[in-house]
């Protein structure tokens, strides 16, 4: 694969910057964006399919005052970028001022930052991938009681990224990533059941292996056969890792400084309270060696900082990007993130709610009856007032124990007062970039039967 040439980037944001202020722009700022993707995919022990991409684009955002405009271009042509600049400056000077509009202040820009060790030389070609991918379904239906596969795939990708501002800032990065996904099948007719698993990582050699990604598909496939059905009830719920990690999502979008500018957030009125109970941590890491969403610094050109957004179970920052922090009379938490054809918006990075005391067996064990959820389905959330409903399935607990698979459930609530009885075991591991141990919710509506 082509690697991104960076000091070609640089310089060619340079001249977009310099074209800019040629054409009268108070202010600019470039994005460059490429990426070179690859992977292949199979079923039953064939190869279904290869896909390889290549994709670049430049995005010129540029103020008058305090307007602005975005154009974005795919030509990295001088020609393209005399045009781009001049089309640029002539949209932000009829466009509506915005007094919270503009780059950030150079105070904010950061000057160093470290190695995160976010590229690896590894670029494995279509026939490792393959190999992968069959090395991984081949373990799924060698699972006894696996009947089929709704496949497994391998995949490689490296993004380079280069943002400058006309205030002086100048930054490059790249980062790889790997990734495997088997999906498997098991029982006959209308009693078959599906499941899967996958791996991400930003280093070839830290990605699990296939076999064991495959097999473990299998195995939750073959878990799930001959499903009942509950009553309606009240019940504490107990969150897989798997989806314990929606809870986190909430959590980021009611904080996000969009939401809390436009008070649309059921937190709008929480800094500083108790939202969670004393003992939680959540922390958001950009600098994490090798994470899956690290960044050396945001999408405005500010350091990353690792903070604990929740600390001892009360809220102690809001996610933001510096219009939204100008809007809030705050300064920018440097959680800005943008493509070159947008502008910045507020977003997390390696988000994590830290493990408790208790394993998940003991968390588990304390419950006389109850849920464990491991599939949750539909987006039935109300950000403006936390109420929470979503189809679930997973299996039933019974004096302490997993007892039998359950389906066509739906678990009800509101994130206010599931955030304040939520209890997180001690097996957190980072495998998707927003990441949460096991979690129970002490009391969660069940309808069922």
């Amino acid at each position: 694969m082509t690697e991104p040439d960076q000091k070609h980037l640089i310089a060619i944001a340079d001249h977009a910057l310099d074209l800019a202020r040629r054409n009268g722009a108070d202010q600019a700022d470039v994005v460059i964006a490429e990426s070179t993707s690859l992977s292949a995919s199979v079923r039953l022990g064939a190869l279904e399919d290869v896909e390889r991409a290549e994709d670049r684009e430049l995005g010129l955002r540029v103020f008058t005052g305090h307007s602005q405009a975005i154009v974005s271009t795919t030509d990295f042509s001088a020609k393209s970028l005399e045009t781009l600049a001049e089309r640029a400056v002539a949209m932000a000077r009829i466009a509506p001022p915005d007094e919270h509009s503009g780059l950030a202040d150079p105070d904010e820009l950061a000057a160093d930052w470290p190695d995160l060790d976010l590229r690896d030389a590894a670029a494995p070609d279509a026939e490792a991938l393959q190999a992968r991918a069959l090395e991984a379904e081949d373990a799924a239906r060698a699972v006894d009681g696996v009947t089929n596969s709704e496949g497994a795939g391998a995949g490689y990708g490296l993004i380079g990224v280069v943002l400058a501002t006309s205030t002086g800032f100048c930054g490059a990065y790249r980062r790889t990533g790997y990734g495997i996904s088997c999906s498997a099948l098991a029982g006959e007719g209308t009693g078959m059941e599906r499941d899967h698993d996958s791996a991400s990582a930003v280093h070839y050699a830290d990605l699990d292996d296939a076999a064991a990604i495959g097999r473990r598909a299998g195995e939750r496939a073959v878990r799930r056969l001959s499903p009942r059905k509950v009553s309606s009830q009240t019940v504490p719920v107990v969150y897989d890792p798997r989806v314990s990690r929606s809870l986190l999502g909430h959590l980021a979008g009611a904080i996000s400084g969009t939401a809390i500018t436009r008070g649309t957030s059921f937190l709008k009125d929480r800094m500083g309270d108790q939202v969670f109970a004393p003992g939680i941590a959540i922390v958001d890491a950009p600098l994490r060696p090798r994470g899956l969403r690290s960044r050396p610094f945001d999408g405005e050109g500010i350091a990353g900082h690792s903070r604990e957004i929740v600390s001892d179970g009360r809220l102690q920052t809001w996610v933001l990007d510096c219009y939204s922090a100008r809007r809030l009379g705050l300064r920018t938490t440097g959680h800005a993130s943008r493509g070159a054809s947008s502008s910045p918006s507020p977003s997390v990075t390696n988000l994590s709610l830290m493990p408790g005391p208790l394993s998940p067996e003991a968390l588990i064990g304390e419950i006389p009856s109850g849920l464990y959820v491991t599939e949750l389905m539909g987006m039935g959330v109300n950000g403006v007032t936390g109420d929470y409903s979503r189809g679930a399935s997973g299996f039933w607990i019974e004096n302490g124990e997993i007892a039998y698979p359950v389906s066509e459930i739906t678990i009800a609530g509101n994130l206010k007062d599931m955030f304040a009885s939520l209890a997180p075991a001690d097996d957190l591991v980072y495998r998707y970039g927003v990441d949460a141990p096991t979690c129970r919710v002490e009391a969660m509506t069940i309808a069922g039967t």
